[in-house]
């Protein structure tokens, strides 16, 4: 896609606006979360959890969008732990993507090493939902995929991040938090959440995604104003800590987002590029298991981005 008139742009399923961003990232940057949805696969029977089918199609679209190679599928909840929607499409984008599994607390050691050699690496445990998963599966799953170099992700409101404090700090495997941690607004930083997130990251084995800040905002619009306090935070003291993630295609939002406007807006923060590279692309590397690339790479494969 080259620069040009917006109109002439195709659109992107989910996703609103067909401006590229404003700043180029690397090529080698990873969206750290997104999912894919295919009615060829069975849903569990809660319609909040559904959305419209968004295809691997659909999502290359995304990426040369924003000019980008690869990308870290998450099992949605539509699914429960039937990842076999998740398998599917990284069989279908190959060794630029991995995978993030749901999965039953009694799944077989046999099973998580066969989702291992498929490209997962970690396991995510929603807490958003009341009763949708019980505290008391997180640190025994921790041990059982920390041999396999796994992570648990975490989708924890702030409120309960506080109130599970202890639980936490003792987890074996490496702790990612879900969508700037959902640290609630207007508290931001002053929020007890907040402050055992900065405890968890001094420890070293804890990252958060900058992703779908309008999961948190009480201000809304493009600006999110009010959790501008959080993220500036974070990139000073934990740049080393931190990925970037789409949401798409966003299944909380019934008015979608414009994908290169949330990338731009978490591409704000960072004002220098070795802190880029490493939010964008090394990070993911490490978190991932990618191959580490030269500094992101050349942009010329997708265009170049919007001025």
């Amino acid at each position: 896609m080259e620069n040009g008139n917006a109109q002439n742009r195709p659109s992107v399923p989910n996703s609103s606006g067909t401006n590229l961003p404003r700043l180029q990232v690397p090529v080698e940057t990873c969206d750290c979360h997104m999912h894919i949805y295919d009615d060829r696969f069975p849903t569990v029977p809660y319609p909040h959890l559904r959305s419209a089918n968004a295809s691997v199609e659909d999502y290359r679209l995304l990426q040369k969008r924003l000019g980008i190679r690869r990308n870290v599928v998450v099992t949605p909840g539509a699914y429960g732990s039937d990842n076999r929607c998740t398998l599917d499409a990284l069989s279908q984008l190959g060794a630029n993507a991995r995978g993030v599994a749901v999965v039953d607390p009694t799944i077989p050691d046999s099973e998580l090493r066969r989702f291992s050699e498929l490209g997962v690496r970690g396991i995510r445990l929603n807490f958003r939902i009341a009763g949708l998963t019980a505290i008391e599966t997180l640190e025994p799953l921790s041990r059982r995929i920390e041999p396999l170099g796994w992570h648990v992700q975490l989708n924890m409101p702030g409120d309960l991040i506080a109130r599970h404090k202890d639980i936490l700090l003792r987890l074996p495997s490496p702790i990612v938090f879900d969508h700037v941690a959902r640290i609630p607004q207007p508290e931001g930083i002053h929020h007890p959440g907040y402050q055992v997130v900065r405890t968890l990251l001094d420890q070293g084995k804890t990252w958060i995604k900058l992703s779908a800040p309008y999961s948190v905002t009480k201000t809304g619009g493009a600006a999110y104003s009010d959790i501008a306090q959080v993220v500036q935070g974070l990139v000073k003291v934990a740049s080393e800590r931190l990925v970037w993630a789409s949401d798409w295609p966003h299944p909380t939002e019934e008015i979608k987002p414009d994908d290169a406007a949330l990338l731009d807006f978490f591409s704000s923060f960072i004002s220098d590029e070795a802190t880029r590279d490493r939010v964008f692309v090394s990070n993911a590397e490490t978190l991932y298991g990618f191959t580490k690339s030269n500094s992101g790479g050349s942009p010329s494969d997708f265009g170049t981005a919007a001025k």
